[in-house]
């Protein structure tokens, strides 16, 4: 039991470094479903630890990598792993083999764990993916697998097979069919990579190395295209809890007006002393909202998710004033306005936003020009939101117009990319101006979820 024991504990130590929150409590539920399961069932076993220390679907593929690391199906070697039953695979050739991935890929390997095509994929790995590396040494590769079957090139012919052999069976649906498949054994053939580099490497070298965060802790300013992409999907609820968080401070804010005529009546039983006040409900009402981005080169990825952001809060909110700047700062409201396509807003903003002028981050002289042209903007019933980096390339702060502006909206906060332990170094005034707006450190999306679940 002590090697089950050490392997639980070194996964479960995995998934807290790779950013998969697991509590202590979490951690003793998955060892006590351990007792209860048949270990021997490797499915069962992965169930039963997903059941007990994953919280989001945004965490499984993480969560899924790690498992096959620390608990992997075969162990290659002279002490465990037979040859695959796949047929006499070792001296077919590349069409005979091509043939069988073809006749794989026609069936229903999109089921976690098919058997045929996982096996396929093994003997394929074992059979080509073992390629000369640096320094004369040798290693496991995916693309040389890939590159000798290419998997690709069948689209056509399956998809012809498949037409005719499932008649009726719309053309769309059989090419997304075969992508999934194709796409199914790509990930065998990856997996099984990890596992052979695992063996000799070491588990933990190969989950730092291969293993990517959860979505919601990339950081905004490392962020690829792709990745923004995924981003989008978890933007509108975080915009619908901000604006059911706004809402409930702005309830709560301020006690209603008072019912003078409920008052006298409460007071009739003590003799006309009005011992207990009664106000009138306050009308609900959705908060208003101006958001002050910073568009600069240093955060473009951050703005770029934050304008997301943006234009999801204009479905939540009642009135939103979206601002972007650089060193001059220009109102993009109408950009994002409903029905629009967000992407293209944002390439709208980047040609025709007057945001730069000598293309360096003025902080100061944005406050100063926002308060001149747009300071009726904020108002006793505003949510100011400013989202940037607080560098302002040495330039005076403008921190008396700032305060002005904070002490005219209902709240204000400020969200800065950057990890706290840079903030105050160079030209950062992240001190400065968190004296005056309350700054939050925002480097991803649980962050962000965490500072919007601390306005309650």
């Amino acid at each position: 039991m002590s090697g089950l024991a050490d392997r639980h504990v070194g996964f479960v130590r995995a998934l807290r470094e790779a950013g998969l929150p697991v509590s202590p409590a979490e951690n003793v539920d998955a060892a006590a479903a351990l007792t209860v399961i048949d270990l021997a069932e490797r499915e069962t076993l992965r169930e039963a630890y997903a059941a007990t220390l994953v919280k989001r679907p945004a965490h499984r593929p993480a969560f899924d990598t790690f498992f096959d690391l620390w608990f992997p199906p075969v162990i290659s070697g002279p002490y465990g792993e037979e040859p695959p039953r796949t047929g006499d695979l070792d001296h077919a050739g590349v069409p005979e083999l091509r043939e069988r991935l073809a006749d794989l890929l026609m069936g229903e390997p999109g089921e976690p764990g098919d058997p045929a095509l996982r096996e396929f994929a093994r003997a394929m790995v074992g059979r080509f993916g073992r390629v000369p590396a640096a320094a004369g040494r040798q290693s496991w590769f995916s693309f040389a697998v890939l590159r000798a079957l290419s998997p690709e090139t069948l689209t056509a012919r399956l998809l012809g097979r498949m037409l005719e052999e499932r008649g009726g069976l719309p053309e769309k649906i059989a090419r997304q069919k075969i992508s999934r498949n194709i796409a199914k054994f790509q990930d065998e053939v990856a997996a099984d990579v990890r596992r052979r580099i695992a063996e000799e490497s070491g588990v933990e070298k190969i989950a730092r190395s291969t293993v990517k965060p959860p979505i919601d802790q990339v950081d905004f300013l490392r962020v690829t295209k792709a990745e923004l992409a995924q981003l989008r999907r978890e933007v509108y609820p975080l915009a619908r809890r901000l604006a059911a968080r706004l809402t409930i401070r702005q309830r709560l804010g301020h006690r209603g007006r008072l019912d003078f005529r409920r008052t006298v009546r409460a007071s009739l039983p003590t003799g006309g002393v009005p011992l207990e006040t009664r106000l009138r409900p306050k009308r609900p009402h959705k908060p208003e909202l101006v958001v002050l981005c910073d568009a600069s080169d240093s955060v473009s990825t951050f703005s770029h998710f934050t304008l997301l952001l943006t234009f999801a809060l204009r479905e939540q909110f009642t009135k939103v004033r979206a601002f972007a700047f650089v060193d001059t700062v220009d109102e993009i409201t109408t950009m994002f306005a409903p029905g629009a396509d967000v992407l293209d807003a944002i390439s709208r903003m980047a040609q025709d936003a007057d945001i730069s002028r000598f293309g360096r981050t003025d902080y100061g002289r944005v406050f100063e020009m926002f308060a001149e042209r747009y300071g009726d903007a904020v108002g006793p019933k505003t949510s100011l939101l400013i989202l940037g980096d607080a560098r302002s390339n040495y330039q005076p702060p403008a921190l008396d117009t700032l305060r002005r502006l904070a002490a005219q909206a209902r709240h204000a906060y400020w969200l800065n990319p950057e990890p706290h332990g840079q903030w105050d170094t160079g030209d950062s005034v992240a001190t400065g101006y968190g004296a005056v707006v309350a700054m939050r450190e925002c480097r991803n999306v649980a962050q962000l979820a965490a500072f919007i679940q601390d306005l309650a």
